[in-house]
Formats: C-alpha cells, structure tokens, sequence
C-alpha cells in the first residue's frame, strides 16, 4: 500500500496487536501497594467540547472516576491545533493527577507537520494506553449533489478546488485524513480549518462548507438526525455503527486511515503510578457500559501494554512525517 494512501500495513498491525486485553505479562507484574489516588484527577483534553476527543475524553472520565472513586474532570485547552493543551499538560506535576487525551493528531501529525513544537511526544510524555480506534467518517451537508464516494470524486474533478472540506485546523486528524483523499483520488478541494471539529461540524450543518472528514462520535448523532449525510467512511471494512454506508476503500483500491484516543502523562511521572493508572484505565475500558458507549459512537474499545501503545505512537510519527513531506503541507 502506498503510505499516502492511508495507514501503512506495519501501523495496522500494531494497531491490531495493541487492541488485545492486557498481556499477561502485565498482569504478572505485582504493583507495591500505593494510595494512588486519593484525590480528584484532570483529564486534559486540548480540543474545545462537542468534538470527537472532548467526547471519548468524557465517557472515559466518567466510568474511569467510578473505577478509582475519585472524580475524574475533563479540562478543555483548545488551540493552535491541540498544541496548546498539549503543551500544558507536559509542563504539568508528573504525579499521575494530570492525564492527556492524545490523538493521532496531537502526538503524530503535529510532530510531523511542526518543526518547532513546543513539545516532544516522545521525550515529554510516558504512554499511559490506548483506548479507542475507529474509522473517519466523510459526511456531506445534505444540499451537496454527492451521495456517494464516486460521485464526491466526479463532483470534485469538475470544479477542481471549487468544494469545501471543514478541519479541526490544519495538521488535525481531519485535515490529514482529507489530504490523504485527495491524494489517493487524484483531486482538489478548498481546505478550511477550525479550532476544533466542533465548530467545523456547526459550519457544515449551517451550509457555509460542503463535506467534512470527521471522526466519528460527534457526527454520527448529526447524520442519524438527518442534518448531515454519510457517504463514506475510511477504514478498510464497514463500521458497525453505520453498516449501511460503505468504506472508501470500495471505491478507492488500497485506502485506510484509523483514528485513535490514548492516555498519556508527563514524562517523569512514577513508573508504578503509570502501571496503576493503566490497570484502572484498563478496568474501566472493560467494563459493559463503556463498551456499549464506543460501539454507539463508532468505536471499538482498545487496551494493550504502554510499550504497545509507544511503538504505535512511533510508527504514526513516521507514517505521517513521510506524508507531509510528499503532500508539502505547512503548518499555519
């Protein structure tokens, strides 16, 4: 598969080797007995609320504070495309009480797009687990003459860079994900960032832009209620949430990109503090009412060793740095 076109086949195989229950190993490692915690903990997510990570940021949150008996708060810091939030939480105490919610696009696609990044995923965090993965979704403002991916493309080739796609900003998973379409289909679209997927989301609704490459939680409740349309999405088999809307990848040979959620703390933080916070994420990733909530939302819960999730988060970042060379995407 060309590395343009989507995930490279070794980043969809650690994906798939980290969406597996913990390993025994890790069960087999007994944790000296600590008080971790025994206080409220934040949960930084560096988008503003109503998008895809806000939303998996909260589900999590919540079940996770109903594991530990501590409330888990969900701390807001948008801006310049998570690097704000990013930043914030590296700079933090490392004692366990200050998560990130990193996505693909916070720990792969900025380091790739961003030569002077304010942080290093790889140096400034310790990877706590990945939680969830699920496809993108291409969703169309029902007034657009395009019910199909087929159709998108003719649509597109006709009036090169006359559609409009919304991002989450640029570098975002939303902005990558369109890229990595145009790309693979050979076409032009007029790109428009946002601070965030919630207000590109608002923005498409409203008419004022064409389609969207979104994640999936914040639009599948817009396209259930009629006030988006769903033409695709983008991993290699259909969605369960959407069984009915086809893959990209029926029309377009090879194409596949996967969104993911994980939890990651600053780098200094106590390696038994990480392995206590990776058995309660854990725990509550297991648990029935969270599962049910994923599956809702278009996605599939993943739990698998911190070292698994740290060479998912390598692969990403060179999958991506390797794509924005060849596409020559600049950074705003």
């Amino acid at each position: 598969m060309d590395r343009r076109t989507g995930v490279t086949h070794a980043t969809a195989s650690l994906i798939a080797a980290v969406i597996v229950a913990v390993s025994p190993e890790l069960h087999a490692q007994r944790v000296q007995p600590i008080t971790f915690p025994d206080r409220p903990m934040r949960m930084i997510v560096p988008f503003p609320p109503g998008g895809g990570n806000d939303i998996v940021g909260r589900a999590v949150a919540q079940r996770l504070s109903e594991v530990v008996g501590q409330q888990v708060v969900v701390d807001n810091r948008p801006g310049a495309g998570g690097v704000v939030g990013v930043t914030i939480a590296a700079q933090s105490v490392p004692d366990g009480y200050t998560m990130l919610l990193g996505s693909v696009g916070m720990l792969a696609h900025n380091p790739a797009l961003k030569r002077d990044l304010a942080y290093s995923p790889l140096r400034d965090f310790s990877p706590v687990a990945l939680l969830v993965t699920s496809p993108m979704m291409i969703a169309v403002n029902p007034g657009l003459p395009a019910k199909t991916v087929a159709e998108l493309i003719a649509l597109a080739k006709a009036s090169p860079g006359k559609l409009s796609y919304a991002s989450g900003g640029t570098g975002s998973s939303l902005h990558m994900t369109g890229e990595l379409f145009l790309r693979a289909t050979g076409t032009s679209m007029l790109h428009v960032p946002y601070k965030g997927g919630g207000p590109a989301l608002v923005d498409l609704v409203g008419g004022r832009v064409d389609l969207i490459f979104s994640t999936m939680p914040p639009a599948l409740s817009l396209v259930r209620s009629g006030k988006l349309r769903a033409v695709a999405v983008t991993t290699a088999r259909r969605s369960a949430a959407l069984p009915d809307v086809p893959a990209v990848g029926e029309t377009v040979k090879g194409f596949e990109v996967t969104n993911w959620q994980g939890i990651v703390v600053p780098s200094k933080t106590p390696p038994a503090i990480v392995r206590k916070l990776h058995a309660d994420l854990a725990a509550t990733m297991k648990l029935p009412a969270m599962g049910e909530t994923m599956t809702q939302q278009g996605q599939d819960a993943a739990i698998g060793t911190p070292e698994q999730f740290g060479a998912l988060i390598r692969s990403e970042i060179e999958t991506y740095t390797q794509l924005v060379k060849a596409a020559g995407i600049k950074a705003d």
